[in-house]
């Protein structure tokens, strides 16, 4: 018997500032690395035509795009995206480096069962100082990273990260790609990969896979390791699904949110009485950081809600 043919699988990266020029050549130059080899890699550059210029010049070897819609990441990725003719597409950030087996183990699930629309790998910080005492495991996700809860092997789950991620191509066009003005941009911080997994999901009867030994690591500059940058982005993620559950089927679409709160308190209560056996102060801190985790996505939860409503009150009185 003749082996199944690998699928062929494009790498898209995009990228927006100069100031992570360095880490967008230590991504690129991972994507090259690969034991199971891409079939093209391809750059994309969200309306910086300084970068453009750069990458296509610095860059060889690989395609170079800009970005065909409104600037935000989601465009970003659809115009690389809808550029590739592989039957998969995989997706890197640019401040990411991916282990050489990343590809070969983030494709296994696919090529094995036609029900996978896509899979998202295992995420580690990669911290540019030390980890911060305070930042509990159960919210690393703040930070880019893969978090405590998660699957340990390959399994099942509702969503992943567009950091580390790969979709076959046909369910990925047919919904349409990333939402585009539903991303990251500037201050706004929405969750565009979970929405695009949910509609995938949705379309094809499918489900994604998590595949920790697709491992990349995700770069933390001291800038993200502050507890002022924790609760801001805890606070965004919290608006970002109230508005993602606006764009779906409500709340529907917040169960893996509701149960990784309830999971929180035994989180807060392990930290604590670790910290009262003397297991070291850190576990104290980060027993208050779940708590204030928790804290700051909910506020924003209740911001978000508001602003809904309001927009939905003046809407109606036009």
């Amino acid at each position: 018997m003749e082996p199944t043919p690998r699928p062929a699988v494009s790498i898209v990266i995009p990228t927006h500032s100069e100031q992570r020029w360095n880490a967008l050549v230590r991504t690129v130059a991972s994507a090259r690395s690969q034991t199971y080899a891409p079939a093209e890699i391809v750059v994309v550059v969200d309306h910086n035509p300084v970068l453009f210029r750069r990458t296509r010049r610095d860059l060889g070897g690989v395609t170079v795009l800009e970005n065909l819609y409104t600037r935000g990441v989601s465009g970003n990725r659809n115009t690389g995206a809808f550029h590739t003719s592989t039957s998969l597409i995989a997706f890197l950030d640019d401040d990411t480096v991916a282990c050489p087996q990343w590809l070969e183990n983030l494709v296994k699930p696919l090529a094995a069962d036609p029900a996978v629309v896509g899979a998202g790998g295992g995420i580690d910080p990669d911290w540019e100082g030390a980890k911060p005492a305070w930042m509990p495991e159960e919210f690393l996700w703040a930070v880019g990273g893969s978090y405590a809860g998660m699957p340990t092997t390959t399994a099942p789950i509702r969503n992943v990260w567009s950091a580390s991620m790969v979709v076959r191509r046909d369910t990925f066009l047919a919904v349409g790609g990333f939402r585009t003005g539903f991303g990251k941009l500037g201050n706004q911080n929405r969750p565009e990969d979970t929405e695009l997994c949910l509609r995938m999901s949705a379309l094809a009867g499918g489900h994604w896979m998590y595949v920790p030994d697709a491992v990349i690591r995700h770069e933390v500059p001291a800038s993200r390791s502050t507890f002022g940058f924790f609760l801001r982005r805890c606070y965004a993620e919290g608006r970002g699904k109230v508005a993602m559950a606006g764009l779906l089927d409500g709340s529907e679409s917040l169960g893996s949110e509701r149960d990784y709160l309830r999971s929180l308190p035994r989180a807060v209560l392990r930290n604590l009485v670790a910290a009262t056996r003397g297991r070291g102060a850190h576990h104290a801190l980060k027993a208050g950081g779940v708590l204030a985790g928790v804290a700051a996505a909910g506020v924003g939860g209740v911001v978000e809600t508001v602003a809904g409503r309001r927009t939905v009150v003046a809407g109606a009185t036009r």
